[in-house]
């Protein structure tokens, strides 16, 4: 094994820093949507575009991203990265119109796509050893969920005593800060075959994972029946279809699909898939939860997120030791069904259960998702070589770019036929009823303009049925997940059960072993 660079804590801190300005961006602009509305004029369709032009270019460049990292150099990926990240965020927070404020946002997402897959794979490459590896991934998944936390909060803030511009202008001190201390700190590492650029690659991976997106993101308010959704998931399948055929014949393939056939790698992404499925889809109810049911406050929200953050936080720096005993087998398998009970548990939530019961399950969740999403992370780079760790931390983080996306999106439309089938109003015709019936948003908007406090008790009330059969279905899905890797996740990386293998004669009584069934399906 090679011999560790010294600097590789260091290395992980600067990559941390690096990561939260990306955390935070992504949940601190919703705070920000209403003031939009009255500084901007933004419409709602405005508002739409102004949060998923991010979204969809983040997605769809992050193929190219980690390629990229991986021909050029993983530092000057992220160090290109932060400068635009940060360039664009400045010109945001001075945009005269929804429009120009738009255009920065997929300016970000671009940056977001060189930084994101850069840190993770500098971080495999930093860290040789696959015990430390872990445990830095376990701190990297961590302040990944930072984010969740800080943004609401810190966008409150800063609403509170600033213009709406400074919740973008945050990101360029942070920005600069990674780019300083990375500039010494950070070792550059690349493919060292240098393969040529895979252009047809790149344009048909951008084009079609930016149409399923914008697909997926579209369900919510237009439904799965949808000309327009239906037509983006088709041309999506279409377009990523000739991107793996294309791969698979290309002599400089951007993304090797032979990955794929490594269970470890596979099955793994499919977890991430799955929990962020959870994450996502239930931050989007939940949001909606505290503040029309509840009565909460956007900041006062933002709050009450924050121990689902925490909570991650803490556990992802704890799993690796538990990984190390039990296995990323057993570790995924628990942490995913760990999370399922948790969307159980929020679905027995109610009006008058209030928070208590909202922190009990989001905690469960968040202490699962953290505890799957960390040795699935870990399967994934691990199971790779290491001049291709650009190209997979960017299948990473696509997993959970769609998983969340597809969260929300199922979420979000079992909630809307829940909701619209068990909303029940006497005396409400024409708009009134119309925008009663679109969310319970629009049905506490028109209690207060007829003045008639039953209105809103019933969108309440339907709210909570829809969003019980959301989490109920959620929580299936997150089984069936867990099912998956229990069944075909290997228990243990190779390097780990030749280890054991070597040293079988100085086990003592209470280390874990590995079967041999599982050894044959590691070997294979």
């Amino acid at each position: 094994m090679e011999a560790p660079d010294p600097r590789r804590w260091w290395t992980l801190i600067v990559l941390c820093v690096s990561l939260l300005v990306i955390g935070i961006d992504n949940t601190i602009l919703n705070v920000a949507l209403p003031t939009l509305v009255r500084d901007l004029d933004a419409s709602t369709a405005q508002l739409q575009w102004i949060v998923d032009a991010y979204t969809l270019v983040f997605a769809g460049f992050l193929l190219t991203g980690g390629s990229l990292g991986d021909r050029f150099g993983r530092k000057h990926a992220l160090s290109v990265g932060l400068v635009i990240f940060a360039t664009a965020s400045a010109a945001g927070a001075f945009s005269g119109s929804s429009g120009m404020l738009t255009l920065c946002r997929a300016v970000m997402g671009i940056g977001g796509a060189l930084i994101m897959p850069a840190t993770l794979s500098i971080l495999t490459n930093v860290f040789t050893d696959p015990k430390e590896r872990s445990k830095a991934i376990g701190a990297w998944a961590g302040i990944s969920g930072m984010g969740i936390a800080v943004g609401p909060i810190l966008g409150g803030f800063l609403l509170e005593h600033f213009w709406w511009g400074s919740v973008f202008l945050v990101n360029v001190p942070v920005a600069i800060v990674a780019l300083v201390l990375g500039r010494y700190l950070i070792p550059n590492s690349k493919d060292p075959s240098a393969p040529r650029l895979d252009y047809l690659g790149s344009v048909t991976s951008i084009v079609g994972l930016s149409l399923l997106l914008w697909a997926i993101i579209e369900v919510p308010g237009k439904g799965w029946a949808d000309g327009g959704v239906i037509l983006g998931m088709i041309g999506a399948l279409l377009v990523l279809g000739a991107f793996a055929a294309w791969e698979l014949h290309s002599d400089h393939p951007m993304l090797d699909l032979q990955f794929f056939a490594n269970p470890r790698f596979t099955v793994a992404s499919l977890s991430i898939t799955m929990a962020f499925f959870a994450m996502s889809g239930t931050l989007f109810l939940l949001t909606q939860l505290l503040q029309f049911v509840l009565g909460y406050g956007a900041l006062a929200a933002g709050y009450r997120m924050a121990p689902m953050a925490l909570a991650m936080m803490v556990m992802a720096p704890l799993t690796p030791r538990l990984t190390e005993r039990f296995g990323s087998k057993r570790m995924v398998a628990v942490g995913l069904t760990t999370s399922a009970i948790g969307l159980l548990i929020l679905a027995t939530v109610t009006q008058s259960s209030g928070y208590p019961r909202v922190l009990v399950g989001l905690v469960v969740m968040a202490l699962g998702i953290a505890m799957g999403m960390v040795p699935a992370t870990d399967s994934i780079m691990g199971s790779l070589p290491k001049e291709k760790a650009g190209v997979g931390s960017a299948v990473n983080d696509t997993t959970r770019q769609v998983g969340g996306a597809l969260g929300v999106a199922v979420l979000g439309s079992l909630l809307a036929t829940g909701y619209r089938a068990h909303l029940h109003v006497d005396g409400l015709t024409g708009s009134a009823l119309a925008t009663a019936q679109a969310s319970v948003g629009g049905a506490l908007q028109v209690a207060r303009d007829l003045g008639n406090e039953a209105v809103a008790e019933a969108g309440r009330a339907a709210y909570v049925h829809g969003m019980h059969i959301s989490l109920v279905v959620g929580a299936v899905f997150i089984l069936g997940g867990a099912l998956l890797s229990l069944l075909f996740l290997p228990a243990r990386a190779r390097h780990e059960v030749e280890h054991l293998e070597h040293n079988a004669t100085e086990l003592v009584p209470g280390d874990i072993v590995v079967s041999d069934e599982e050894l044959e399906l590691v070997k294979e």
